[in-house]
């Protein structure tokens, strides 16, 4: 074969870039750029945010912003205090005016103001780590269930789940862990934990879920302080773990799309 007809047959080209246009326009009114993900989180809390967690802006290898929703503290947002609404809704109006891409937030009972706060905005919003659930129960066999660990099982209920799309609440084992002995000073605020002991109490916590009910397939971490356990949880109890942080990332990817440039 003649080194023409090599080169016929096998492509040995380069897609790079092409030229980009020397006009750049800005939308009024957005003075920030650079981010895709808006992140609301609540007022008032005092205790450590680790790496990991969604607040702690060392978590992502992209860049995010973060507005505090006035006024929202974890006894109203666990409740699902609908006098929140307004609040929410100016927060994430104000990313939108801003240039946000996608508005998340930093707690799991947001979730109950996901459908209105979606219907109020004209960017997606997946305000909690729940808002996975369809997503994960697609993926399992039909007799498998999702293990949920929360900071509250009081505020999983089914108002929650309806604004987060679930309709089938069943699918989800829910374990409860703002009773556990260290892990309680985040729900109480009380300015610092044991960081070792919180994390063996989540990993037992998550063992004695997957004991209880064999039929779990998944687990997924409903509080925006569990992130930082992600990786330990799995290790024990071998098997896919969805959190915040891999909603935020996929919210991420789907707003920020890079052209490939590569090898053909």
């Amino acid at each position: 074969m003649t080194i023409k007809a090599v080169n016929e047959e096998h492509e040995y080209g380069y897609l790079g870039k092409e030229k980009e246009s020397t006009i750049i326009t800005m939308k009024k009114g957005q003075y920030v750029a650079g981010y895709s993900v808006g992140i609301l989180y609540l007022d008032e809390c005092w205790y450590p945010i680790l790496p990991g967690n969604v607040a702690n802006l060392s978590t992502y290898d992209f860049p995010v912003r973060l507005k505090v929703v006035p006024n929202c503290n974890q006894e109203r947002i666990h409740a699902g205090d609908p006098t929140l609404l307004g609040d929410i809704i100016k927060a994430a109006k104000e990313f939108e005016a801003e240039g946000a891409r996608a508005i998340c937030a930093a707690c799991g009972f947001f979730g109950n103001f996901q459908e209105k706060v979606a219907a109020a905005v004209d960017i997606p919003v997946y305000l909690s780590s729940v808002v996975q659930v369809p997503w994960i129960k697609t993926g399992l066999k039909p007799n498998q269930k999702i293990g949920m660990l929360t900071a509250d099982a009081h505020g999983i209920t089914g108002n929650l789940f309806k604004s987060c799309g679930i309709d089938d609440p069943s699918i989800c084992v829910v374990k409860d862990l703002g009773r556990l002995p260290e892990f309680s000073a985040i729900i109480e605020s009380r300015g610092s934990f044991d960081n070792e002991k919180v994390k063996q109490e989540v990993i037992k916590a998550a063992i004695d879920m997957i004991n209880e009910n064999p039929d779990i397939g998944a687990i997924l971490l409903e509080c925006s302080d569990l992130p930082p356990y992600a990786a330990d949880i799995q290790r024990a109890v071998k098997m896919p773990v969805f959190d915040f942080i891999t909603m935020i990332r996929w919210v991420h990817y789907a707003t920020s799309q890079k052209p490939y440039y590569g090898f053909i």
